[in-house]
């Protein structure tokens, strides 16, 4: 299951270096407008204590984590929608995503430039969410003016799709994402088709500098006012030193917890971001466990046993049996799959079992 994160944000508030912190892949890092032109996509490991715990458990040779994408995308600048800076480019390349982490800036340098001259995190948020929505409101008026001649033959699926198109339009207009327009089951494929921008899950990361002057340390005004509209809109968000991640970006385990404690820093951001972006997509992880090999498997929530089967083999749906399904935690308790059996806690589950996270399953084919 391939799926995407955007990083997307204004210039300069810190997108590439934490794109390179993420994926520890080397991407052009500068302190100026437009400085990252192509997209650069990197695979980002999902931490999860669980995998390394059965890993072990089971002796295993090798051990697989789940993975999500994250693609770093040019700087947006206000007028995007209408071509400006690279907003053509912008909008295709977040158009190719699943969902988008808009990077903002809560701390000050006078160091390094920001676009508007001052840093206000909820302003830049307004300005990338408002290009989005113009770049939306044109693609849902081009539809509607498409349908025209549907409507007039008076074809049913053009009048459910002109209802949504409508609604979607009124929503925009307002100023509000498409994703607060709700779809029914006959609506959600047109819904699909168009392709909205704000119609995506969005986070935010909320990029701090350690011993600088950060917003939230202040106490300033403009915390507030962000943390205010984080919580109204119900947003996912997480806060990162991209800086001081990049530095530590080569060291791991201890030297890594020593040195972020060293330079001022508390927790990994990083992984938290990671985790609220893998939550973001509504994703969830079971496990296969063996001598062999660990493996975290990625599927949608709600995905039943023949279903989740497919992210292992496409055969997997078609040709699905049953399955033998235990929690990891039961699983380690219980210290073998042996003694797991003869207390009950494998569980033989058909068709319609609904996947949980944590689910350690054996697949019957």
């Amino acid at each position: 299951m391939s799926l995407s994160i955007g990083i997307v944000g204004l210039p300069n508030v810190g997108k590439s270096t934490l794109f390179d912190a993420l994926t520890k892949k080397g991407v052009l890092i500068a302190n100026y407008p437009f400085a990252t032109i192509d997209p650069s996509v990197g695979v980002v490991a999902v931490p999860d204590e669980r995998l390394g715990a059965l890993s072990a458990f089971s002796k295993s040779a090798k051990t697989v984590p789940a993975a999500i994408e994250f693609t770093d995308i040019a700087g947006l600048v206000k007028g995007a929608s209408e071509g400006q800076g690279l907003g053509n480019q912008f909008l295709s390349n977040i158009r190719e995503t699943d969902a988008i982490a808009e990077v903002v800036r809560i701390f000050e340098d006078p160091d390094i430039i920001h676009v508007d001259g001052r840093i206000d995190p909820l302003k830049d948020i307004e300005v990338i969410n408002l290009e989005l929505i113009l770049a939306d409101l044109a693609t849902v008026g081009k539809r509607l003016a498409n349908l025209g001649k549907e409507l007039k033959a008076g074809k049913k699926e053009a009048v459910i799709e002109a209802g949504l198109a409508e609604r979607l339009k009124a929503a925009l207009e307002a100023g509000t994402l498409a994703s607060t327009v709700a779809a029914d089951e006959y609506e959600a494929p047109f819904l699909k088709q168009l392709h909205l921008l704000t119609a995506k899950p969005i986070m935010y990361v909320l990029n701090k500098k350690s011993g600088g002057r950060n917003l939230d340390e202040l106490k300033d005004d403009r915390w507030s006012a962000l943390t205010s509209f984080l919580d109204a809109s119900g947003s996912r968000w997480a806060v990162v030193d991209a800086g001081l991640e990049h530095e530590l970006k080569d060291l791991d385990g201890a030297d890594k917890a020593e040195m972020r404690s060293g330079l001022g820093g508390s927790d990994d951001g990083i992984d938290h971001l990671i985790k609220t972006g893998y939550e973001l997509l509504d994703l969830i992880t079971y496990f296969t466990t063996g001598e062999d090999e660990t493996r975290a498997w990625t599927i949608r929530r709600g995905w039943t046993a023949p279903l989740a089967g497919t992210a292992i083999h496409t055969d997997f749906k078609d040709k699905f049996i049953r399955a033998e399904v235990v929690f990891w935690k039961d699983l380690l308790d219980a210290g073998s799959y042996a003694a797991a059996r003869e207390k009950g806690l494998v569980r033989t589950e058909g068709k319609e079992y609904v996947v949980k996270d944590g689910d350690v399953i054996e697949f019957k084919v």
